[in-house]
């Protein structure tokens, strides 16, 4: 045979035919594979900080004082309005944002734009107009008016910024980098605090510095990280009844994914009992010299104590495979938090409770957001199961405001206030081990 002549082919076994694999997902849809980066994880963080001001300085510092200022008789009644207004637009605004951005298919100028990012600027700069708006009110019904437009703005952006994780980080990362994503919503705090404070004076004043943070933190992200485009054809359908029907996932189908529902709204409502009137606890209760400057104290010592958990405890989460372990943990210890605020509402007890308490929810946010990311029933739905996930954190912010004034003002102060906080806390940490597919 020479090396021009083919080689005969002998009788053999059929092989089988190849099955053609089907259409690959697109990259806004798959499963992340590829670590993010160090610069990616820094931007996100900037942006989370910047909406986690916009929430919580007004309402631990701002509103308390405006409120105060304008209906000084009635100011518990007036805030737990105001606050619980402004929740339940959120309860409305974050799933719908998430649904409306798991909808995104932009194209300008013949350039295909990514899902997430339009909402997240859309909802910063809105977001800080209705800062600015805010600001100028002197009536209880414009205050509850302007929280309600900047709630609906900030938990635009919320939904898709907490829609980035899912998108963009590998499972084996989650952990780690919710860390990081959490540790904002107690910096942001300390942050807005120190500038509404020491930076400026007046609440008008504090109200325009928050709105400029917001856009100096969170427009980077937007500008200087991809966002994968959605093609057309994997759009979800966008008819206004197969919106409101999807905002609906059925416990039965996913009963992982609302026990992680439910899990995430009790100890949030634990959260909402416990914070929403601790400048009047400092004030009436404690009966501290300086109640805002004591608050600064504590907040600062709860965020330490928060960013000395949150990371380690995503790292050791996401090295042993473990979630639910942890978050039981993290209830154990904000539970004893909020007994020592019970039993000894003293100075030098509220202290260590503060750093409990940062120290528990720190391990709770990094864990508990890498556990949920792990429950979503479908990609193409990410934005509007995380928005029904948020709602758990939004509606204690309604209910709670409901519960906590008649606790303490008919149904034994704040020591019964802080007892209900450890029992809703611990209660809801504990039902994480209904979660079956997350170990």
């Amino acid at each position: 045979m020479t090396a021009t002549e083919p080689t005969p082919v002998t009788a053999g076994p059929a092989l089988p035919t190849p099955v053609a694999a089907g259409p690959a997902l697109p990259a806004a849809l798959a499963e992340p594979i590829v670590p993010v980066r160090r610069s990616w994880t820094a931007l996100i963080f900037a942006a989370n900080l910047g909406v986690w001001m916009a929430f919580f300085t007004p309402i631990q510092i701002l509103l308390p004082q405006q409120v105060g200022l304008i209906a000084p008789a009635d100011k518990e009644e007036m805030l737990a309005i105001v606050t619980g207004l402004g929740a339940l637009a959120a309860v409305i605004a974050n799933p719908l944002a998430g649904a409306f951005s798991d909808r995104t298919s932009l194209r300008l100028a013949g350039r295909a734009f990514g899902r997430r990012h339009v909402w997240t600027m859309g909802g910063a700069v809105l977001g800080a107009l209705a800062l600015v708006l805010l600001a100028r009110q002197q009536t209880i019904a414009g205050v509850a008016v302007g929280w309600v437009a900047a709630q609906v703005c900030f938990n635009t952006m919320l939904a898709s910024l907490t829609a980035a994780v899912p998108d963009r980080v590998p499972v084996a990362q989650r952990g780690a980098v919710s860390g990081w994503v959490g540790i904002p919503q107690a910096l942001g705090l300390v942050v807005g605090a120190v500038l509404v404070t020491a930076l400026v004076t007046g609440t008008a004043a504090g109200y325009l510095v928050i709105a400029a943070a917001v856009l100096l933190l969170a427009l980077p992200f937007t500008l200087l990280t991809p966002d994968d485009p959605l093609p057309a054809r994997h759009r979800p359908a966008g008819r206004l009844s197969t919106l409101v029907t999807s905002m609906w996932v059925s416990p039965r189908r996913h009963p992982d994914f609302a026990w992680a529902w439910i899990t995430r709204f009790l100890v949030q409502m634990g959260n909402a009992l416990g914070t929403l009137y601790l400048l009047y606890f400092l004030t009436d209760e404690v009966r501290h010299a300086d109640p805002e400057g004591g608050l600064l104290v504590l907040i600062m010592v709860y965020t330490a104590g928060m960013m000395a958990t949150a990371v380690v405890a995503g790292r050791l989460s996401d090295r042993s495979g473990r979630r639910r372990i942890f978050v039981i943990v993290s209830g154990l210890v904000m539970a004893v938090a909020a007994v020592l605020l019970a039993v000894a509402p003293l100075w030098p007890v509220a202290l260590v409770a503060a750093g409990l308490l940062g120290a528990g929810y720190g391990v709770y946010l990094s864990v508990d957001a890498a556990l949920i990311t792990e429950v979503l029933p479908r990609a193409t739905d990410r934005g509007k199961d995380l928005g029904v996930i948020n709602i758990a954190n939004s509606a204690p912010q309604v209910l709670g405001p409901a519960l906590s004034a008649p606790i303490v003002v008919h149904l034994g102060g704040y020591p019964a206030l802080y007892a209900a906080t450890a029992v809703v806390t611990l209660l809801g940490s504990l039902l994480v081990v209904k979660i079956r597919s997350v170990r």
